[in-house]
Order: C-alpha cells, then sequence, then structure tokens
C-alpha cells in the first residue's frame, strides 16, 4: 500500500487509509474516535481572516492599559509592555524575557504563519514558497502561545486583588478576552489534514 495514502491517528497511531472527506464531514479514528478530518467550505479563507483579527487584538492588548488600580487616593494605570519593562532588569528578566515571547511574540508569529501559509491557497493561489514548512512551525508554536493562557491567570488573579484595591478594567484587558475567543474559533476551524492536503496538491500544480 502507498503509503501516502496512510495517515496515523495523533492519539493512538492507529493507521487509516486515507479517503476524500466531502466538506462538513467528520473523519474519526476507528480505535479511539478521534477526529482526523472535518473540511469546511471556505475554512482557509475564515482562518486567514481571524488570524489577521487575532494580530489586530493582540497588537492593542499588548499596547493599550490593561489595568487601573486604585487604593488610598493613588491611581496607576498600566499595559502588559508595561509590566514586561519594570521587570525586564536584575533577577527577574527572564521572566520578563519570558512572558514577551509566549505572551506576545510566539502567538503573533503563530497568526502570522497561518496567514502565509493559508491567505495565497485561500485566494486561490500557488501556495506561497516553503509554505509546508511555515505551516510546521506554526503548528510546533501552538502549544507554546499562551496568550489565551495569560488572559486566565489574570482573571483568577483579580478575584484576590480585588479585596485590596479597586481594579478597573483597561481596553487590552477586552482585546485579551476577544483574542481568547478568536483564538478557539481559529484553532477548532482548522482541518490540519486539508491543510497538508491542499499543500501538497497545490504545490504539485
Amino acid at each position: 500500500m502507498d503509503r501516502e495514502q496512510l495517515i496515523a491517528c495523533p492519539v493512538c497511531d492507529v493507521l487509516h487509509h486515507y479517503q476524500d472527506v466531502a466538506a462538513h464531514t467528520v473523519a474519526r479514528c476507528a480505535r479511539c474516535g478521534t477526529v482526523l478530518a472535518a473540511p469546511r467550505s471556505g475554512a482557509m479563507t475564515r482562518i486567514a481572516m481571524l488570524s489577521l483579527t487575532a494580530l489586530i487584538l493582540l497588537t492593542a492588548a499588548a499596547g493599550f492599559p490593561f489595568l487601573e488600580l486604585k487604593a488610598q487616593g493613588l491611581s496607576h494605570r498600566a499595559s502588559v509592555m508595561d509590566a514586561m519593562m519594570a521587570f525586564s532588569r536584575g533577577p527577574m528578566a527572564p521572566l520578563s524575557l519570558a512572558t514577551g515571547f509566549l505572551i506576545v511574540l510566539l502567538p503573533a508569529a503563530r497568526y502570522s504563519a497561518l496567514i502565509y501559509t493559508l491567505a495565497p491557497m485561500a485566494l486561490g493561489w500557488r501556495p506561497a514558497p516553503r509554505a509546508a514548512a511555515v505551516y510546521r512551525w506554526a503548528e510546533k508554536l501552538k502549544p507554546w502561545a499562551m496568550a489565551e493562557i495569560f488572559i486566565i491567570g489574570v482573571a483568577v488573579a483579580l478575584v484576590k486583588v480585588s479585596g485590596l484595591a479597586q481594579v478597573g478594567l483597561g481596553p487590552a484587558f477586552w482585546a485579551f478576552a476577544a483574542l481568547l475567543v478568536v483564538t478557539i474559533l481559529t484553532d477548532n476551524s482548522i482541518c490540519r489534514l486539508t491543510v497538508w492536503k491542499t499543500l501538497k496538491t497545490r504545490s504539485a500544480s
């Protein structure tokens, strides 16, 4: 059997013979039920647009004020970039660097990679140069892009801080909240098997 026609379940590694899956149809692993393919019409256009939206939200979330704290007549507003710069010196510098990479740079790199890979194909063009390698990096960056984890952690911290000071939510907080929704929609729209098959087919044509 041609190895090109075999696909492995990402969970249990069972091999399946690849068959074309119709749009809005789900192909599942015969052993564990993991979704192997779930193509949707117009998905590449949707993912590219969602990734562009995520980049805009991420830029706003990094630059605009995130929180405003008021206590004993004093008020202070800070953005994510302000928080990173505040710890950029001394023993906390590695934490500041990790925050910048995991919350801002890596998510931005992943969304840019998705746009680079999928936008040309969504327009009906040939894949961009080295699109397969770029998409592979986008998949590898996914576990490390933690902007959505950051907003969950902040929400938990706000419960603790609210008892000590009056907390006001800035526009960056809502940008992060919207980014969380956009990220979920983007990940749920991606059919990785379809992307790889389309990359292979368009590159060969």
